[in-house]
């Protein structure tokens, strides 16, 4: 298993995520933040925590979505939805989607379709706390990337974080 982002890269990756995010959306005006769950909420609930430490907290609109049933593809590992929470409409409004890693696109293509059970954004953006940029399926960009690497097909990153299932410091990891 080879590193990719230690804790303290990791930690600094998410914070330049978040002022990146600032910069192009100022003091989040007509702006939403949206984690696709299951994994894409952890990088996102510390996104967003960065981002309240340097505005206003009541401006952070924040969403999570499950994309489990807009999916074009059966992934075996999937059995039970995981819960959407946004009690928002993203009518007319720039909708920044956050996931922890970026590798075919089928997630994104297919959180893109569940977002119209919501509205219809005037602009979509991606957030990514790592872009395997090779193997792409489908013609999708982040917008916003911690880190890109390059992968073989049969590798798998390993995004673990602090106090989920027994881990004590946050870590990106290769394996294969």
């Amino acid at each position: 298993m080879k590193s990719i982002l230690t804790d303290t890269q990791v930690k600094l990756s998410l914070k330049r995520l978040a002022h990146q995010i600032l910069e192009n959306h100022l003091n989040l005006e007509n702006t939403v933040i949206i984690g696709m769950q299951p994994r894409g909420i952890f990088v996102s609930d510390r996104i967003v925590n960065e981002i309240k430490a340097l505005i206003q907290p009541e401006r952070v609109q924040y969403g999570k979505l499950d994309t489990t049933f807009y999916r074009d593809d059966v992934r075996s590992e999937i059995h039970i939805a995981n819960e959407t929470e946004i009690n928002f409409s993203i009518q007319d409004k720039s909708v920044i989607l956050v996931d922890d890693v970026l590798w075919t696109g089928r997630t994104v293509r297919a959180a893109l379709d569940a977002l119209l059970t919501f509205g219809r954004p005037a602009k979509v953006e991606l957030c990514v706390l790592i872009d395997r940029r090779f193997n792409r399926e489908l013609p999708i960009q982040a917008d916003y990337i911690g880190r890109t690497i390059d992968t073989y097909f049969s590798q798998k990153v390993k995004v673990e974080w602090a106090g989920h299932n027994d881990v004590k410091t946050d870590g990106v990891h290769l394996e294969g």
